[in-house]
């Protein structure tokens, strides 16, 4: 099976790309071939050669990032019928940051794939120049793509 992470960054510490290219490496171990991209660097004429979809993004004003979200908006609606995702995000925990991860996981949906697994939400903190990941969060990404793994798995 042929897995794209098609991802966003916006932290110094390039968060989100973090967490792709984790769960990218449990997905290879696992025997998956896949491409960890940032969405700049997607062809999106080559989107639909893959069996399955992760789109992740840094949760920004309450929402993805423009990149991600132009990025999905290339494609008609129901262009991508049967084929599989999930959606990831990485945010702040507070009552009103908001979660990328929903806001991808629809627009996903509207393009006709079919979500494996309930969107990813992983924890950061710290300042502005200095946001990070929380501890433990790098591991509960591996957790998901092990657990994606076996969902995507005959």
């Amino acid at each position: 099976m042929k897995i794209l992470i098609a991802y966003d960054t916006a932290s110094l510490n390039r968060n989100t790309e973090k967490v792709a290219k984790a769960m990218s490496e449990v997905l290879k171990e696992k025997g998956f071939d896949v491409d960890c991209l940032h969405v700049k660097d997607v062809d999106p004429a080559g989107v639909k050669n893959y069996d399955c979809v992760l789109a992740g993004s840094p949760t920004q004003w309450h929402k993805a990032t423009g990149p991600i979200m132009q990025f999905l908006d290339r494609f008609a609606k129901d262009e991508f019928s049967g084929k599989l995702a999930a959606a990831f995000d990485t945010q702040i925990r507070a009552p009103l940051s908001g979660k990328a991860g929903k806001g991808i996981e629809k627009k996903l949906e509207k393009l006709g794939f079919k979500i494996v697994m309930p969107s990813l939400a992983i924890y950061v903190e710290g300042k502005m120049n200095e946001i990070r990941l929380k501890d433990g969060e790098l591991e509960k990404a591996k957790k998901y793509a092990e657990d994606l793994a076996k969902t995507l798995q005959p």
